[in-house]
């Protein structure tokens, strides 16, 4: 059982924010019109054996045409916070020159539709769709990429930084690295294995980029990067497998929130660079370690891990999920792979649901950086089959998803409490946690049978249905805003009790006092 969501809310600190997350390219649709530019990850999607089913991206929710609609939704939910993406091909189609005037109207309505309903906007600058001729042009491998990116950040800095809240630079460096250019298996389909090292230095360069063009149009709101967090465990106390799961960490985790965090790669990783014919300006690292406002984690999982090849680099019901044979992807050449939990209940995407290990990765993070600043969850959720159930008397439908709901309350609640006075990683300033997913979208290689919403959309008729976790979600909020009002209620009525009886000091005693 999980937590009542009145029991959850009481555990809530006031100033913590509650939101759901989406990205452009997996909502939006509309990939041909008004102006927008080719990504890469269109022309991806369109070769055979690419996506699960080979399911099209071209509608996807279609949120382009229906964003009033869904923004509506929100205001329903009740969120605090709406985390989506800018689409660069739809700003700047061609990844260089002017902007897209069509595009640049599409998110100010969008903003001003959400101030207009009290959501606070939290905004993605790229989330994985690079315009097709960056990619054309070697896209992360090549350095050219970190300053289009730093160009860009500059174009919507401009046209949107005085209603952003929050800004995240780029998401999940690591998920592109290793998808896209590793395994293969996201766009643009290389497979470099341990010649990919380039596109990670550069998507932090990027990032670094990104900040400083942030900072130099004076936006008011907060500015930080998300990257994916896996803990690693050991599959056994073999001393093999504990070294396998250090160098997963270091690959994971270390090797992307190091530079930023610290200003310097991992020892084991700079050692490496000796061997490669990967080189890069020392100031670099300056440009990639500005103060951040705050560091964005997206935890989903751990991950645990056996020295040797075994049978490929993720479970079978991983790889299925995702519709592509990593074996064939390279998958099977490393030192080391990843195991299964039997014990644990694993998400349709093959992911083991293991709720205590967010504590260990806030943990992990409060230990390894010592001047972190404040954490926000920026992702979390799960991918479960859903049901829908008709009822035909009404003609309404519902979406049982109790294993979803469970586990977005699971995650919070070890999140809360890890970080609260006495907890695991009590140093920890969390400041927020954004539900992934606000609605069943394209799940990149998966297409749409990898479902994450709290709204089920039917793809054929784009028909948007709250499920249970939505109106749960709804209810925590609403159980949350009641606590805060009565903690400042009682407030409000102690403090004039307090004062009652107290004089206050003429003038005379007042110079006296402070002279």
């Amino acid at each position: 059982m999980h937590k009542s969501a009145k029991d959850l809310a009481a555990l809530i600190p006031p100033g913590f924010t509650l939101g759901v997350a989406t990205a452009a390219f997996q909502i939006e649709g509309a990939l041909d019109e008004d102006g927008r530019g080719k990504s890469g990850w269109e022309v991806f999607a369109a070769k055979p054996g690419a996506i699960v089913g080979d399911h099209s991206p071209a509608i996807a929710t279609d949120h382009y045409h229906r964003m009033p609609q869904d923004v509506a939704l929100l205001k329903q939910l009740g969120v605090d916070s709406y985390r989506f993406s800018f689409s660069w091909p739809r700003i700047q189609p061609g990844g260089t020159g002017p902007v897209n005037r069509a595009g640049l109207a599409f998110y100010d309505r969008l903003l001003d539709e959400l101030l207009a309903n009290g959501i606070s906007p939290m905004a993605t600058i790229y989330h994985w769709d690079t315009p097709l001729e960056l990619d054309e042009a070697g896209g992360w491998m090549n350095r050219d990429m970190a300053y289009r990116l730093g160009e860009y950040a500059g174009l919507v800095a401009d046209a949107f930084g005085d209603r952003v809240a929050r800004w995240v630079t780029i998401n999940e460096p690591a998920t592109v690295s290793a998808n896209g250019y590793s395994l293969g298996v996201h766009s643009p389909g290389k497979e470099l294995a341990l010649g990919a090292f380039p596109t990670v230095h550069h998507q932090l360069l990027g990032h670094g980029l990104a900040v400083q063009a942030l900072r130099a149009a004076g936006v008011p709101g907060e500015i930080g990067m998300t990257n994916v967090y896996s803990p690693m465990v050991p599959n056994s106390i073999n001393p093999l497998d504990k070294l396998s799961a250090g160098l997963m960490d270091l690959g994971q985790n270390r090797l992307y929130a190091d530079p930023v965090l610290t200003g310097k790669y991992p020892d084991v990783i700079r050692a490496a660079k000796f061997f490669s014919s990967f080189e890069h300006p020392e100031e670099d690292m300056q440009i990639i370690s500005q103060p951040l406002d705050f560091y964005g984690l997206n935890y989903y999982m751990p991950t645990k891990v056996a020295v040797g090849p075994g049978s490929g680099a993720v479970p079978p019901s991983m790889a299925e999920a995702m519709g592509s044979d990593l074996n064939a992807a390279g998958g099977g050449a490393t030192p080391f792979h990843v195991e299964a939990w039997p014990e644990a209940d694993i998400t349709a995407y093959g992911w083991p649901v293991k709720p205590e290990y967010m504590a260990v990765a806030l943990k992990e993070m409060a230990e390894r950086y010592p001047n972190l600043p404040p954490v926000i969850i920026t992702e979390g959720g799960a991918s479960f089959e859903d049901i829908i159930v008709r009822d035909k008397s009404t003609n309404t439908r519902f979406i049982p998803d109790e294993r979803r709901l469970k586990y977005i309350s699971d995650h919070l609640e070890a999140a809360l409490k890890a970080t609260a006075p006495g907890g695991e990683a009590e140093s920890v300033d969390l400041r927020g946690y954004y539900v992934w997913s606000f609605l069943d979208n394209f799940e990149w290689s998966a297409g749409y049978k990898q479902p994450f919403g709290l709204l089920h959309v039917d793809f054929e008729t784009l028909e948007r249905t709250p499920k249970a976790s939505y109106f749960w979600f709804q209810e925590l909020i609403e159980e949350r805003d009641l606590a805060l009002a009565a903690d400042a209620a009682i407030a409000q009525a102690v403090v004039p009790e307090a004062l009652d009886g107290i004089e206050a000091p003429d003038d005379g005693a007042a110079l006296g006092a402070s002279a």
